[in-house]
């Protein structure tokens, strides 16, 4: 699975942040679910032209909210406990973000319509690059 994760320098967020925010929505829209594996800290360093340490950072706090779990000589892979977020915590996830694009819009003078245009167009196309997540063991029987 190709994960796409985009650092922004200018958002005044660090991005060790930045990367744990893309892990978190990764697994809120269900793109990875239990057990998947992510990118390795070499891997994603790279990918990102960041520090490793930068990715360590990243890791080591996902893993301490439980959201990963490393695996020594494995790599670091989505804990139990990273299931799909409930709509009001994938709200409380997503509103961070929501708040750093009204204050750009305002800053450069985009309408709301452009906004929202730009947002709905940016979520059709990654719904459209997005594998179709395999369904659960529980949706399988449910089926």
């Amino acid at each position: 699975m190709i994960l796409h994760f985009q650092m922004n320098p200018s958002s005044g967020v660090p991005v060790y942040r930045q990367i744990m925010d893309q892990v978190k929505y990764y697994i809120a829209s269900g793109t990875l679910r239990y057990g998947d594996h992510i990118p390795s800290i070499r891997e994603l360093a790279r990918s990102l032209a960041v520090n490793p340490t930068t990715i360590i950072k990243a890791y080591s706090e996902l893993e301490h909210e439980g959201v990963i779990e490393m695996r020594h000589g494995k790599g670091a892979f989505v804990a139990d406990s990273g299931r799909p977020l409930s709509p009001a915590r994938q709200e409380a996830a997503l509103r961070p973000q929501a708040r750093q694009l009204a204050v750009e819009a305002g800053q450069m003078g985009a309408t709301e319509n452009l906004v929202v245009r730009v947002v709905k167009e940016e979520l059709e196309q990654v719904n459209r690059s997005a594998p179709t997540p395999e369904p659960t063991d529980k949706e399988k029987r449910d089926g």
